[in-house]
C-alpha cells in the first residue's frame, strides 16, 4: 500500500476532474478516479496510465455504497461529478436531480462511513440566478433552472451532512471555467466548445447577442488549485465563489480565437455579467489566479483539435436545441409579468 496521502476525485475524467488529478498528483498523493464517462473521457487520464498510484473506477456514483471500499482510507475527497449541461436540464429535470443531488448523497455517505478528513464539493454560480455583480457569497439564491437548482440542493446536502453528521466540507461556487479537456460530445453547451469546433471547421462563431456580456473566465489548473486549498484549509463548513474576479466579453474572446462571427438571438435567463467578488477565498485560502485570460485561450488553440469531433453547431441546429429553453422561460416570464 502507498504511503501517500489518497485523494478521490469523483468525475475525474471529466473536464476539471482530470486537472485536479494533474495537481494531486504532483502534490505527492496517491489518487483514485471515479467516473461513468458519460461525459467524461478516459484519455484525459492517459499522461497517469502508467503510475501505480492513480487508479480508475469505472462507475456511476449512484453505485456507491456507504462503506465504499474505493473510500478506504481516503484522506480528501473532490466532489466533481454530475450533469454539467445547462440547457437540457429544462427537459430532463428528473435526471438531474438524480444525477447531482442523490449522486452526491451517495458521495457523501460514502465519505460519512470512511471518516475522511475533507470533502469539497463542485458548487455552482448558476444558484445565484440573474445576480447582481460583482457577487459575493451572501447574494441571494435564485436558480433559473433545473441544473442551477440540482447544483444548490447538491451543496446543501453537503452541508446538512456537515452539520448533522460532522462531515468536514467546503464548497466552491464555480463561476466560468474553462481550458482544455472541456467536454467535446453532447448538448449544446459551453461557449469555449462551440466556438473551438467551429474554427476548426471554418464556420462563423455563434454568439449569442450582441458579445458585449461578459464571464469570469478561470482556468481549470486555477480552478483545482483553489479545490486543493479548501481541502488543506483548516477552515471547514465554507462556501467560496470562485473566478479570475476580472469579467470578459465574449467578444473579446472571438478576438483571441480569431474568426468571422454571426450574431444569434439572445436567451432569456442568462445575465449579462458574471462576476465573482473572490475576497473570501483570496483571504482565506490564499489563493491567487495563475493564469491570464490571454495565456489560457492560447492553451488551449495549441491543443485545439482535442474538439475536432465534437458537435459542429450552426445557428439552425442552436435554435432547434435551445427552443425548450427559449419557450419555458419565455412563458415563465410572462407569468411574471402577468
Amino acid at each position: 500500500m502507498s504511503s501517500k496521502p489518497v485523494a478521490l476525485v469523483t468525475g475525474g475524467a471529466g473536464f476539471i476532474g482530470s486537472h485536479m488529478v494533474d495537481l494531486l498528483v504532483a502534490q505527492g498523493c496517491a489518487v483514485r478516479v471515479i467516473d461513468n464517462l458519460i461525459g467524461g473521457r478516459e484519455a484525459n487520464l492517459d499522461d497517469h496510465k502508467s503510475n501505480a498510484d492513480v487508479t480508475f473506477d469505472q462507475r456511476d456514483i449512484r453505485e456507491l455504497a456507504a462503506p465504499d471500499p474505493l473510500f478506504e482510507d481516503v484522506k480528501y475527497v473532490f466532489h466533481f461529478a454530475g450533469i454539467g449541461d445547462i440547457v437540457p436540464s429544462m427537459e430532463h429535470p428528473v435526471e438531474y436531480m438524480s444525477a447531482n443531488v442523490q449522486g452526491t448523497v451517495h458521495v457523501l455517505e460514502a465519505a460519512r462511513a470512511a471518516g475522511v478528513e475533507k470533502l469539497v464539493y463542485a458548487a455552482s454560480s448558476s444558484c445565484y440566478g440573474l445576480a447582481e455583480t460583482p457577487t459575493d457569497e451572501s447574494h441571494p439564491i435564485d436558480p433559473q433552472y433545473p441544473y442551477a437548482l440540482s447544483k444548490y440542493l447538491g451543496e446543501q446536502s453537503a452541508f446538512h451532512w456537515h452539520q448533522a453528521y460532522g462531515l468536514p466540507v467546503n464548497a466552491i461556487r464555480i463561476f466560468n471555467a474553462y481550458g482544455t479537456r472541456s467536454r467535446t460530445s453532447g448538448a449544446y453547451g459551453a461557449v469555449f466548445g462551440v466556438f473551438l469546433r467551429q474554427k476548426l471547421a471554418g464556420k462563423p462563431f455563434t454568439v449569442v447577442g450582441d458579445g458585449t456580456q461578459s464571464r469570469d473566465f478561470l482556468y481549470a489548473s486555477d480552478v483545482a488549485e483553489a479545490f486543493f486549498r479548501a481541502a488543506e484549509s483548516s477552515h471547514t463548513g465554507r462556501i467560496y465563489n470562485l473566478g479570475a474576479g476580472n469579467p470578459q466579453p465574449v467578444n473579446r474572446l472571438v478576438e483571441l480565437l480569431g474568426g468571422e462571427v454571426i450574431y444569434i438571438p439572445k436567451r432569456p435567463g442568462e445575465p449579462d455579467c458574471t462576476w465573482a467578488d473572490i475576497t473570501r477565498i483570496s483571504d482565506e485560502l490564499g489563493w491567487r489566479q495563475k493564469v491570464s485570460f490571454e495565456d489560457g485561450v492560447q492553451r488551449i488553440l495549441d491543443n485545439i483539435d482535442y474538439w475536432r469531433n465534437a458537435p459542429l453547431w450552426e445557428p439552425d441546429s442552436i435554435a432547434k436545441a435551445t427552443k425548450t429553453w427559449f419557450d419555458m422561460l419565455s412563458e415563465r416570464e410572462t407569468r411574471a409579468n402577468g
